[in-house]
């Protein structure tokens, strides 16, 4: 049977919102099982995950998104945060020079000044 995918993306957001992430997963999964690049219900999903401090599912879905898009900077610091607070300090810095070689300058000027302002915050340490 086919999903509906606004409709099961809806309903995520609704329980999400309702604090039922467990449901609202279930959701999400539904909808990637139709669409596995479906970057809405990734990100929600990922998200999801960070905030419940499910770390290693949020790192495998942010990765799944800088693979469907990346030069996206929500993305990018979605998975740098996430690396962050798994203390894989290294491997977070590789993430911010990888964006960095395939972003959009103009496009990706914000995340690019943030991510330039941590390597600088860094370095001074």
């Amino acid at each position: 049977m086919a999903v509906n995918i606004e409709q099961t993306l809806s309903e995520a957001r609704l329980l999400s919102r309702q604090g039922d992430e467990a449901a609202s997963r279930q959701r999400l999964q539904a909808v990637l099982a139709e669409q596995p690049d479906n970057e809405a219900a990734l990100l929600m999903l990922g998200g999801s995950y960070f905030c419940a401090a499910m770390l290693q599912e949020a790192e495998i879905v942010f990765e799944r998104l800088v693979l469907v898009d990346p030069g996206m900077g929500k993305y990018s610091i979605a998975l740098f945060n996430t690396l962050w607070k798994l203390g894989r300090m290294e491997e977070a810095l590789e993430e911010i020079r990888r964006f960095m070689s395939v972003a959009d300058k103009l496009k990706e000027k914000e995340t690019l000044d943030q991510y330039l302002a941590i390597v600088k915050e860094i370095e001074g340490s």
